[in-house]
């Protein structure tokens, strides 16, 4: 006689527990997930790394950002000084100390220098447009290249002073060479010469 094979082994409540397949499969996904971990980890660190690095630029590299445009710089003693390049926009420096100083390339726009003391500093290439140099002492200075376009050049001392390719209102060139005398000891070049006075 055929016998009808159980069905027991189907129903439900039957079932054996399920077992936990611990395979190749999910070993390679744990393994996956160990590396993933390892790999942030690490790009963590060498971001870390590298933003430390960024911060701990010496201050040479940094690049140079402080200007005194609009400053009260009035009495101050800037003598001997590295300003090449310095913005003095509108600045205020009545009886400021300048002496010697490297003022190379710097930008003195609208600046109020009365009796400012600038001698044998280095204005060359500056940028001295409409300032109230008035009474100031520029002895020995050196102006080479400078504009000094529409500055007040009243009552300045000028002996020494090298004004070589300066540029000039033709008013106060006028009234420069009228008092324009000495050799500048750097440059070796008469005031006179340099200002192309006749």
């Amino acid at each position: 006689m055929n016998q009808i094979p159980s069905l027991q082994g189907d129903r439900p409540g039957n079932r054996p527990a399920a077992q936990p397949e611990v395979g190749r499969g999910a070993l390679h996904f744990r393994s996956q997930r160990w590396w993933k971990g390892i790999l942030y980890g690490i790009l963590v660190l060498v971001l870390a790394g590298f933003w430390v690095l960024m911060l701990a630029l010496p201050v040479a590299a940094q690049p140079d950002t402080v200007n005194y445009n609009n400053a009260n710089l009035n009495n101050q003693d800037f003598s001997h000084a590295d300003l090449h390049g310095k913005n003095f926009v509108a600045a205020e420096m009545r009886n400021i100390n300048l002496e010697g100083a490297d003022l190379s390339n710097a930008m003195l726009t609208k600046g109020v220098m009365l009796n400012a003391n600038l001698r044998n500093a280095n204005l060359t290439g500056a940028l001295v447009d409409r300032v109230f140099l008035v009474g100031s002492d520029m002895t020995n200075a050196i102006l080479e290249g400078a504009t000094l376009a529409r500055t007040s050049f009243q009552d300045v001392t000028i002996t020494g002073a090298d004004f070589t390719d300066a540029i000039i209102d033709r008013y106060e060139l006028i009234q420069l060479c009228e008092r324009a005398d000495g050799v500048n000891p750097v440059t070796g070049v008469t005031t006179r010469d340099s200002l192309g006075c006749r």
